[in-house]
């Protein structure tokens, strides 16, 4: 992140930096701002590993401000944005989060933005879905990648996972590309500036999926 500093241990707030504060009026330029996806989306925690499994954003904008008027139904957000990767040129990744020393442990870097929500089980396999349709399969202590499946839709659900009547351990995920990442492909919008910049930032989504909802099952051995 780029728009602070530090954080200020006498009040809790973050010390901003004045470039990156949104200013009317004011262009802030290439701000960072990498966070958790999880309030869209649920993140996983291990008793195991005593790390919390994250995915993540790691997206850049342009951010320039503008008065605008409330109207009840509709977005209240006075900004025109263009997004763009962060450092090192990708949009997310899927993260292990060492809570107590407040550290990544592993980090997997993703081209398009974290959205789905993440599962962890007690045999220590991670689980999480990508923008292109992708679930895979990672090791909860090292992050190395295990197996991956490409799904009919990009995944921003949430993989789970339950013992079925015959005593075997599935896996599920359901795939169907949405949201702010997927409003350019849903409504047709081609203006980078458009659905709050996510049009110009997941502009090439469009080539690595489809819209679609399929919920896909997999049993365990």
């Amino acid at each position: 992140m780029n728009w602070a500093t530090h954080i200020d241990k006498q009040t809790g707030r973050p010390v901003e930096v004045a470039a990156m504060r949104t200013q009317r009026g004011q262009t802030a330029r290439g701000s960072v701002r990498q966070r958790s996806a999880a309030k869209i989306s649920s993140r996983a925690y291990s008793p195991q590993t005593k790390l919390f499994y994250v995915p993540t954003n790691h997206v850049c904008m342009d951010y320039e401000p503008f008065e605008v008027k409330y109207t009840a139904g509709q977005p209240y957000v006075g900004a025109t944005l263009r997004m763009f990767p962060g450092p090192g040129g990708h949009m997310g990744a899927f993260i292990a989060w060492d809570a107590a020393n407040g550290k990544i442990v592993w980090s997997n870097k993703e081209q398009f933005s974290a959205w789905s929500g993440a599962l962890v089980t007690a045999s220590d396999v991670a689980f999480y879905g990508t923008l292109e349709g992708y679930l895979k399969a990672v090791d909860a202590k090292t992050g190395k990648e295990l197996w991956k499946f490409k799904t009919p839709s990009g995944i921003i659900g949430n993989p789970m996972t339950y013992i079925g009547p015959d005593g075997k351990q599935y896996v599920a995920v359901l795939s169907g590309v949405g949201g702010w990442a997927g409003i350019g492909l849903a409504a047709g919008l081609e203006g980078d500036t458009e659905g709050l910049g996510a049009v110009g930032a997941y502009k090439k989504l469009a080539e690595y999926t489809n819209l679609g909802g399929v919920l896909t099952v997999f049993s365990l051995p």
